[in-house]
């Protein structure tokens, strides 16, 4: 299971052990130092997981919990120093999760990360839409995508990669997180799969393929798509 999960910590050491046990289970972790920031990257991202101290400057973690329980269904694994039995039902009552007291061993918490991530439910979907991101389409019902116009031939396993990006235009995907979506698809998994898919799908809709506009390396993390610019001497 990988998942994208923001963790708002403002203690550098803390912050740093909790991203190497997120990472070593494969997770991408968007770490963030103050309570603002914590809102503002799960409006942005909208993670699967927000792992939230409790005692976070700019706003502190049950005003992070308040904000985001009236407009996000996030799961909320909130870690604090506080250990009365008020402080934790005031977490639960504000929408967290789980709760969990510091110091705490960092095997539990992976445990309790598995445990909510495992309850995490894709939000519903519309009756699937055309999906449109510049100039691509993607079509989830009659299994169609069209680039500048023209009608796209695609394998299935690069149908679903182009369908999961193109539900999340501009959100960074990692190749792990790309391999999810062809479960059912492609049989035999290597390194290279998610290249190979990219790089030919770069042939099908991209107008200049070695200077892409739309299906895009974010270098170091995986891939992108984005509604972009042509380059100006595409043909």
């Amino acid at each position: 299971m990988c998942a994208q999960i923001v963790l708002a910590e403002d203690d550098e050491r803390q912050a740093r052990l909790v991203r190497r046990y997120l990472e070593a289970e494969h997770h991408s972790v968007v770490v963030v130092t103050d309570g603002r920031a914590a809102i503002d990257e799960v409006r942005r991202t909208r993670p699967e997981l927000l792992v939230l101290d409790l005692m976070l400057p700019e706003v502190d973690g049950l005003d992070v919990c308040r904000v985001l329980r009236r407009e996000s269904g996030v799961r909320v694994l909130m870690l604090t120093a506080r250990s009365t039995e008020d402080d934790m039902l005031l977490g639960l009552d504000l929408g967290a999760d789980d709760y969990m007291t510091k110091p705490f061993s960092p095997r539990e918490l992976m445990a309790r990360v598995r445990a909510l991530l495992r309850r995490t439910q894709p939000a519903p979907e519309p009756p699937d839409p055309v999906l449109r991101v510049g100039p691509l389409t993607v079509d989830p019902v009659c299994h169609v995508v069209t680039a500048h116009g023209a009608r796209v031939d695609c394998t299935p396993g690069e149908f679903r990669l182009l369908e999961a990006m193109a539900r999340q235009p501009e959100r960074v995907f990692t190749r792990d997180q790309l391999l999810e979506r062809l479960h059912g698809i492609d049989r035999y998994f290597t390194d290279r799969t998610i290249d190979v898919h990219v790089k030919n799908l770069r042939k099908k809709i991209e107008l200049s393929p070695r200077a892409p506009a739309h299906l895009l390396t974010v270098y170091g993390v995986g891939y992108k798509l984005s509604g972009g610019e042509e380059p100006r001497d595409a043909p």
